[in-house]
C-alpha cells in the first residue's frame, strides 16, 4: 500500500502488486498505471536489479507511450527478480507462475522486455492466453525477428535528422545496448547511409571509427557520434557522464535511459534527446496490432504513420514553446490520456 502512494498522481498507478512464491524463489511485481483508454500493455522485464520504483517508471512510461501512440491501451509493467540467463526449466517455472498468479488480472497484457523473449510470451499464452509478442506459429508478429522497435526508431531519425538539418548518408551511430532493439535500428538506419562506428553490450564493447560490420557484431553477440541509441537499462545517461555524451541525435531506444536532470543538460547543450515513448514505441504498436488482429504489413505501415507523425509534433511544440522534448511529449501524451480518463463513468484510472 505505501508503494502506490510514494508513487501516486493523478494518472495512477491503478495497482501495484506484489506476486513472490518462496518455494521457487518466485519475487516479482506488477504494475498496472492506467487503463482509461483500454487494458494496459507492458513488457515483463527479468533482471537481478529490478526494483519496485523501477516497475513503475516503466508502467509510466508504457501510459505515455500507448496514449502518444494512439492506442487503445493504457500502461503497465512487470517484472521478475532474477538472472534471465538462469536455466530455461527455471525461467519457465517462474514465468509460468508468474501468470498463473495474475490470471485473474485481465486488465494487463504480457509482453516481452529484457530478459524475455517470443518463448516466454508462449508460456504465458499457454497459462493464461493474455499475451503479445507471439511468434507466428501462435498467430503473432515476432517483433525481434522483424525489428518493430528498431523500425520505429530510424522513422524517428529520419524525422528529426531532417528537422535539425542532419544528413544521415555518413552520419556516425553508437549504439548502447547492441540487443534486440539496437542491433535492427542500426540495421535499419545502415540501409539509409549511416554508419555504426561503436557498440556495445552487457558482455563489452568494440569501436571502429571506420565503420563496423553489423552482422559480425549480431553474430557474436562511448565515442563520437552523430547519433547515440541507449538501448539498454534505466538512467545509463546522468548528471556524471552526460557532459561526455557527443552526439546530434539521441534517438531513446531503451525506456527512461536518461535521467530528468541529464535530459535538461542535453537541452542546454544543444542535443535533439528524443524521448523513449515518441522514438521507441514500434514494438508496443507492433504488439497492439497483433492483439488486434493485424498482419504484419499493416502493423508496419501504423508504425510508421504514428511514428513520424509523433515526432515531428513534438519537434516542432519543443521549439515552439522553448521547451526541452521530453516536457513537449509528456504534455502531448497526458492530454491523450487525461482526455480518455474524462470519458470514463467513475474518471478512473
Amino acid at each position: 500500500m505505501a508503494d502506490m502512494f510514494r508513487f501516486a498522481d493523478d494518472l495512477g498507478p491503478l495497482k501495484i502488486i506484489h506476486v513472490q512464491d518462496a518455494g521457487i524463489g518466485l519475487k516479482a511485481v506488477l504494475v498496472i498505471d492506467n487503463v482509461a483508454a483500454g487494458p494496459s500493455i507492458g513488457g515483463l522485464r527479468m533482471a537481478s536489479d529490478v526494483t519496485v520504483e523501477e516497475c513503475f517508471r516503466l508502467a509510466r512510461a508504457m501510459t505515455l507511450k500507448n496514449a502518444a501512440a494512439g492506442l487503445r491501451h493504457g500502461g503497465g509493467k512487470s517484472v521478475i527478480v532474477g538472472d534471465p540467463g538462469m536455466p530455461k526449466t527455471d525461467k519457465e517455472r517462474l514465468i509460468r507462475a508468474m501468470a498463473a498468479a495474475l490470471r485473474g488480472e485481465d486488465m494487463y497484457i504480457f509482453g516481452p522486455d529484457m530478459g524475455t523473449n517470443e518463448e516466454c510470451m508462449a508460456w504465458v499464452h499457454d497459462e493464461i492466453g493474455r499475451a503479445i509478442g507471439l511468434a507466428r506459429e501462435l498467430g503473432g508478429i515476432p517483433l525481434d525477428e522483424l525489428g518493430a522497435t528498431g523500425f520505429g526508431l530510424a522513422q524517428a531519425a529520419e524525422v528529426a535528422a531532417d528537422f535539425d538539418g542532419l544528413d544521415l548518408t555518413g552520419a556516425r551511430v553508437a549504439v548502447q545496448g547492441f540487443g534486440s532493439v539496437g542491433i535492427h535500428a542500426a540495421r535499419f538506419l545502415a540501409e539509409r547511409g549511416c554508419v555504426l562506428v561503436a557498440a556495445s553490450d552487457s558482455k563489452g564493447a568494440v569501436l571502429d571509427a571506420g565503420g563496423l560490420d553489423i552482422e559480425a557484431l549480431a553474430a557474436l553477440k562511448a565515442a563520437d557520434c552523430d547519433i547515440l541509441i541507449p538501448a539498454a537499462r534505466p538512467d545509463v545517461i546522468h548528471e556524471g557522464n552526460v557532459d561526455d555524451v557527443k552526439a546530434r541525435l539521441i534517438l531513446q531506444g531503451a525506456n527512461i535511459p536518461a535521467t530528468a536532470q541529464a535530459e535538461q543538460r542535453l537541452s542546454e547543450r544543444g542535443i535533439t534527446n528524443l524521448p523513449d515513448f515518441i522514438a521507441n514505441a514500434g514494438g508496443v504498436i507492433c504488439a497492439a496490432m497483433e492483439y488486434a488482429g493485424a498482419n504484419q504489413t499493416t502493423a508496419f505501415d501504423t508504425i510508421k504513420d504514428k511514428i513520424r507523425d509523433n515526432t515531428l509534433a513534438v519537434l516542432e511544440s519543443a521549439r515552439a514553446d522553448g521547451v526541452v522534448l521530453r516536457e513537449a511529449a509528456v504534455r502531448l501524451a497526458t492530454e491523450r490520456v487525461r482526455t480518455a480518463m474524462s470519458m470514463r463513468r467513475w474518471g478512473s484510472f
